[in-house]
């Protein structure tokens, strides 16, 4: 079982930053490929990036791309999430999930509480 808590959520103004973190335990962490979800009101959960196990390769939606970078310190056991040029779009609660069986379209098996975003205009 894996156990997955984020940070760093908060109230940032658009075309700021923000950096989320995502602390995991109970497995092997640098054997996982973990990613990063949300989920905005009254939508649908979408996904945002994932990145493989030994951190080689990523993938990201096309809406985050050139903006978020995905990474991870396997020493720490921690996946991070930086985000930069924030929308108000990117408004929602942030996800980290883990393990995941693929980059592209993943379906992960266990899910953080999540952590809020909101980007005002």
């Amino acid at each position: 079982q894996v156990q997955l808590v984020e940070s760093g959520g908060g109230l940032v103004q658009a075309g700021g930053s923000l950096r989320l973190s995502c602390a995991a335990s109970g497995r092997t962490f640098s054997s996982l490929t973990m990613g990063w979800f949300r989920q905005a009101p009254r939508k649908e959960r979408e996904f945002v990036a994932t990145m493989s196990w030994g951190g080689g390769s990523t993938y990201y939606a096309d809406s985050v791309k050139g903006r978020f970078t995905i990474s991870r310190d396997n020493a720490k056991n921690t996946v991070y999430l930086q985000m930069n040029s924030l929308k108000p779009e990117d408004t929602a609660v942030y996800y980290c999930a883990g393990p995941c069986n693929r980059l592209r379209a993943p379906s992960c098996d266990y899910w953080g509480q999540g952590t809020q975003v909101t980007v005002s205009s």
